[in-house]
């Protein structure tokens, strides 16, 4: 890389970058810039934004599929398919569908090593988009553990500390509401 690509990430290379297409030369050379540019987070959503045929404005990515996008009043996950998640402080894996592994045939399917997981212990749940079939996730936990929670990302505290604060700024939108989710289904369920 020339020193005047050290000082800036140019689109095109961050493009390769999220496509995991970057020579690992210029990836070095990227960890090992003493000044990175002020705007690559806002040229990394522009890329990502580039990418789905949306036009919801993406926050932040959560996963390789998924994101944060602004829609309308709202803050929703959004697979890059199109498919809502629906608000994202309630566990999108909620509105997923969701494939668990129980037993030794179901794990020898995809552990060709004598080394897995016991059947007895644990399950593997694996989630997919409703929308396209994407996996989206995969989670290695005990019989019955409620979906693990991965990401629940303080937005509005990250666009502050980038320089551009939201206009819809909240302490509330940095709150876990996957608990009420769970609660109106249990409601629901005992009319």
């Amino acid at each position: 890389m020339s020193e005047q690509s050290e000082q800036i990430l140019p689109k095109n290379k961050l493009r390769l970058l999220v496509d995991g297409k970057l020579p690992l030369e210029d990836i070095h050379a990227l960890l090992r810039m003493p000044v990175k540019d002020h705007d690559r987070f806002w040229k990394y959503l522009e890329v990502l934004q580039e990418r789905v045929s949306w036009k919801e404005r993406i926050l932040v990515r959560v996963s390789e599929h998924l994101y944060v996008v602004e829609k309308g009043a709202e803050r929703i996950v959004k697979c890059d398919c199109g498919q809502e998640f629906g608000d994202y402080r309630i566990n999108w894996k909620l509105s997923s569908l969701v494939y668990a592994r129980k037993t030794a045939e179901e794990f020898d399917e995809i552990f060709t090593t004598p080394n897995k997981p016991n059947p007895e212990f644990v399950e593997i749940r694996e989630f997919y988009c409703p929308g396209c079939m994407a996996q989206l996730g995969v989670e290695a936990v005990p019989s019955g553990y409620p979906f693990l929670f991965e990401v629940l990302p303080d937005i509005d505290t990250l666009y502050e500390w980038e320089g551009r604060p939201l206009k819809s700024a909240s302490k509330e939108w940095y709150v876990d509401l996957t608990a009420t989710q769970t609660e109106k289904w249990a409601k629901e369920e005992g009319k």
